[in-house]
């Protein structure tokens, strides 16, 4: 059954999507009307929102969740390699490339960072371009400062 709810944040509305308690979406802006988000659901959804709201309040550094994001092989490598990426730290795309076993593959693993259906949970905003300047986020270049800035705060609850 998929089930969707909606969280504020610092960074705007954020709609999680779950099938059956696995999460499948989050998206940083409103869905547009062809989105299949399923009843909302709070109940269903509250590990999720909670977690996310831990995470964008400084309290936590990793998600515990059950994920299912769709894509090709090659995606689902890159957004795996992404959940291996520390908090508070940044790597870039050709790392991301050479990690996956694509060397020469920067502009591929970008594309794949902008399809990432799981924005956050699965850090693309850690990724930056070859010289460490933010490049490319689905979610808008100020909302990527801004959850990079989150994981370097000094007042973190943990």
């Amino acid at each position: 059954m998929r089930a969707q709810a909606v969280l504020p944040s610092p960074v705007g509305p954020l709609t999680v999507v779950a099938d059956d308690g696995v999460l499948v979406r989050l998206y940083l802006s409103p869905p547009g009307p062809e989105a299949d988000l399923g009843a909302r659901d709070d109940a269903a959804l509250a590990a999720v929102t909670g977690q996310l709201g831990e995470y964008l309040a400084g309290a936590r550094e990793a998600f515990d969740l059950p994920l299912r994001p769709l894509g090709s092989g090659f995606e689902l490598a890159v957004w795996d390699e992404l959940t291996r990426i520390p908090y508070g730290r940044t790597t870039t795309y050709g790392a991301v490339a050479r990690a996956v076993g694509q060397p020469g593959g920067a502009q591929a693993v970008g594309l794949a960072c902008g399809r990432n259906p799981l924005a956050i949970v699965v850090p693309c905003h850690r990724v930056v371009g070859a010289d460490g300047g933010l490049v490319g986020f689905g979610g808008g270049l100020a909302r990527k400062r801004f959850l990079l800035d989150l994981e370097q705060r000094e007042d973190r609850l943990f």
